[in-house]
């Protein structure tokens, strides 16, 4: 992991916490969650600087975008896969059977906790150079990513003169290490689409992503 970041991922206290997942917690173990708070704000402030920077002419409106596919839980998680950071965490035994190590949520939360941890043990400068190291081609290649799906159907509505689409949540399966969740986007208009998956966040997501199916298909 030192090499492909860059800098020294020390072997500490910090590190072991920042991949403990909650189901591998104790009174003695800390879980990830408290560096995954700290991380989400450090990675923030790298990449909002460096959309800064890689765009130098585009305004406010076309930076957020950006700023927020490269921040999103699911750009963290696939930038953990490109890690192996799953086969490192500590996982209790019901999340490690119910397949954690590729469960995005959880392999977000990890890469904001061990972006934390590099922050904490190294200083700002390793974070930034580890981050920008992870992300890679990724901020140059945001202006032709198009936006999360949410955003993207918040847009189409917005184009047209049209009340952005409500969530609604339908109903809940799974045992509570594995939920399944299933919500409804719905248009003014009665347009509705529904997507589950294993967090809200993503749920919502999958209902957009197939809102704007079903409204593009109608023009």
């Amino acid at each position: 992991m030192s090499a492909r970041l860059g800098v020294n991922v020390h072997a500490s206290i910090t590190l072991e916490e920042a991949l403990t997942h909650p189901s591998a917690s104790s009174s003695v173990r800390p879980d990830n969650q408290r560096l995954e708070f700290l991380g989400d704000r450090v990675l923030g402030l790298v990449i909002a600087q460096a959309v800064f920077e890689a765009f130098p002419d585009a305004p406010e409106g076309r930076l957020a975008p950006r700023f927020n596919a490269l921040v999103r839980k699911e750009t963290c998680a696939e930038v953990a896969e490109t890690l192996d950071l799953g086969g490192m965490l500590r996982l209790g035994r019901s999340e490690t059977l119910a397949g954690g190590r590729r469960r995005p949520a959880v392999l977000g939360d990890a890469m904001e906790a061990l972006i934390a941890a590099i922050y904490l043990d190294n200083g700002m400068d390793d974070a930034r150079t580890a981050i920008l190291a992870a992300w890679g081609e990724r901020i140059a290649k945001a202006e032709r990513t198009r936006a999360d799906a949410k955003t993207a159907v918040q847009e189409w509505a917005q184009a047209r003169g049209l009340t952005p689409p409500a969530y609604v949540e339908r109903g809940r399966s799974g045992p509570d290490h594995a939920p399944v969740f299933t919500i409804a986007a719905r248009m003014a208009d009665g347009a509705e689409a529904e997507g589950a998956a294993s967090s809200k966040r993503a749920a919502q997501q999958e209902a957009a992503k197939a809102l704007l199916a079903l409204l593009e298909s109608r023009e």
